[in-house]
């Protein structure tokens, strides 16, 4: 596994570094003093009390920083697939929204299904194309709601979502109208954010609205 780095792992850490610092030269100081007067005292009290709200800071901040989810290689070969009979600009719309959500959110792995059938495969692929109509997926046509499994290897109901990478740790299916839904994996879990989750939502409804329905009006030819 793999982990992101922080880039403000050196921020966090600065209070404590000073703070410790700060501590030891007052220390120093201290014992290189032959004899300590009143005015000494008092500084060297707010210097104590300064370097102790340092190395505080610097350990509250290192424990409220959020860990950072570990994340995976996806088992799998990057592809891309769409429905040979789509028409042109649902393909090209299809394409244009996949590649933003692989290059702009932590998606791995894209699938569009409809109607029974799977409109576009985008990403990290495993050899499966076939897309199973199971409990969660069946649960978000019906409640019109997306579901976001946030660790999927902890859902016994995983295993119907075989056309993903076998070690996806995420999942995002949400609903298209009442007959599809889009798919998505992630190699993190815990990793979409609640923005990440309302630009799916809309990509979406786009789909839905004004993709989709040349498709609902038969208007897709082969």
């Amino acid at each position: 596994m793999s982990k992101p780095d922080d880039p403000n792992r050196l921020l966090r850490l600065l209070p404590l570094v000073v703070g410790v610092l700060g501590g030891l030269l007052l220390a120093i100081n201290r014992l290189l003093t032959p004899e300590l007067i009143s005015s000494q005292a008092r500084s060297d009290v707010m210097g104590v009390i300064l370097s102790a709200f340092l190395i505080f800071t610097g350990l509250l901040w290192r424990q409220i920083q959020p860990r950072q989810p570990d994340s995976v290689k996806l088992i799998g070969e990057e592809g891309f697939e769409l429905l040979s009979e789509l028409p042109e600009d649902v393909k090209t719309e299809l394409a244009w929204a996949s590649s933003l959500l692989l290059t702009n959110t932590v998606t791995k792995t894209i699938v569009v299904w409809y109607r029974g059938r799977v409109l576009l495969r985008r990403g990290i692929l495993p050899a499966n194309s076939e897309v199973n109509n199971g409990p969660i997926l069946q649960r978000v046509l019906d409640k019109q709601k997306p579901i976001y499994l946030v660790d999927l290897k902890v859902y016994p109901g995983r295993i119907e979502f075989d056309y993903l990478p076998e070690n996806t740790q995420g999942v995002i299916c949400q609903p298209i109208g009442n007959s599809g839904a889009i798919v998505l994996g992630a190699n993190a879990p815990r990793s979409y954010t609640k923005q990440d989750e309302n630009w799916i939502e809309g990509i979406a409804d786009k789909f839905a609205d004004k993709l989709l329905r040349e498709l609902d009006s038969g208007k897709d030819k082969g």
